[in-house]
């Protein structure tokens, strides 16, 4: 919806995700002239690294040194390299345009900050007191990434977001808003049943405003899902809940 919206504005657009399970594209249903969509595919981000290294490293290597590096290459730490280098290469495009990353669910999303930060600390070692910019600066710096935090008014998500925002802070990244998604709260319920869970839902929506944001969007349980652009566009200018 973020993406939809900014499109909307003439903006260029890169939407992408790092999700195994993410289906942006079903979920779009349609295509707007500034928005291009994309995924990090971990399997095929690791093939086309690895074909990529024998095709370059493994080029002038003998049979049994060729071997060694496919023996290498089977190891569990090259898919985290690759799909690094797969989101990095979306980082930068962010100089040019808006890039918005739909991460994994929390662990993953860890995982590729864990090897962003490697990396950072690996270039810093290198060049010393030479100027580089890393994807961990570029994550880091507050006037070109803002960082939203997704949970639902429930107690579990709420604190497994406040677990990932803390893995955040730790890395000086630090988040610009939280969204709690799919709120019966929100949607005003007139069931006894349902009003019943929405009242439920507030002590923890106090909760991200009290302890963890001071930027929050509470956007109501729909009807539907917000499949294609016209509700992807109403999503985004629907009625929320803005501190």
């Amino acid at each position: 919806a973020i993406a939809v919206a900014l499109a909307d504005r003439g903006h260029p657009v890169h939407l992408t995700t790092t999700d195994p399970a993410g289906h942006l594209s079903g979920t779009l249903h349609g295509t707007l002239p500034n928005l291009h969509v994309s995924s990090i595919d971990p399997v095929e981000a690791t093939r086309a690294y690895r074909d990529h290294v024998l095709a370059t490293n493994g080029a002038a290597l003998d049979e049994q040194g060729r071997s060694m590096l496919e023996e290498d290459l089977r190891s569990p730490c090259t898919e985290e390299v690759a799909v690094f280098q797969a989101f990095s290469r979306v980082i930068s495009e962010s100089r040019n345009k808006f890039v918005v990353v739909d991460t994994a669910p929390t662990g993953h999303t860890l995982l590729l900050l864990d090897a962003t930060g490697s990396y950072h600390r690996e270039v810093a070692r290198q060049l010393g007191n030479r100027h580089f910019t890393t994807p961990l600066m570029r994550l880091q710096d507050p006037e070109l990434t803002k960082v939203i935090v997704v949970t639902l008014a429930e107690t579990t998500p709420v604190l497994e977001a406040a677990g990932l925002q803390s893995e955040l802070e730790r890395a000086q990244i630090q988040p610009w808003a939280w969204v709690v998604n799919n709120s019966l709260a929100a949607a005003h319920p007139t069931s006894p049943l349902l009003r019943q869970r929405a009242v439920a839902e507030l002590p923890q929506i106090d909760k991200v405003r009290t302890d963890y944001a001071d930027r929050v969007a509470v956007i109501p349980l729909l009807a539907g899902e917000p499949v294609g652009i016209p509700a992807l566009e109403a999503l985004a200018g629907s009625r929320t809940a803005a501190v």
